[in-house]
């Protein structure tokens, strides 16, 4: 049974991506932790981080690291958070989002809901910061 986040690869389901290559896509989250937050996901189907081949895992902390620094250059937030949670859905994902404080590490403040213009509009700002650090063949259009 595909997961969530196959279904949103797939392209059954929207999403706003700002990374795609062979092995992953990165995608703005619905309930953001703060502006930008992205989800790495692998394409293949792997429940939780530590049963992922380790290359995987490399790979999706190098994509995380691109996207990070591209977070940073645009929020200029004091530290960019980077978590493995795994338990909203069992797809293994990576969280990049701008972080001001430890309360911005915690769920609970997550936004419930997001205004869609404004998400794009962070969504191209993160394409624009890659594009511009050359990663362009890895950035899809909106």
């Amino acid at each position: 049974m595909s997961t969530l986040f196959t279904k949103i690869i797939d392209g059954e389901l929207p999403a706003r991506f700002v990374w795609s290559d062979d092995r992953c896509v990165g995608f703005l989250s619905i309930n953001p932790l703060g502006p930008g937050h992205t989800l790495v996901v692998p394409r293949e189907e792997v429940d939780h981080w530590v049963d992922a081949d380790p290359e995987l895992v490399a790979h999706l902390t190098g994509v995380s690291h691109t996207i990070a620094k591209a977070v940073d250059a645009i929020w200029k937030p004091p530290r960019v958070g980077f978590l493995v949670a795994g338990f909203e859905v069992p797809h293994l994902h990576l969280h990049v989002f701008p972080a001001w404080d430890m309360a911005a590490f915690d769920f609970a403040n997550a936004a419930k809901s997001v205004d869609a213009e404004e998400q794009e509009g962070y969504a191209e700002q993160l394409r624009a910061a890659l594009r511009d650090a050359g990663h362009g063949e890895h950035v899809p259009e909106a």
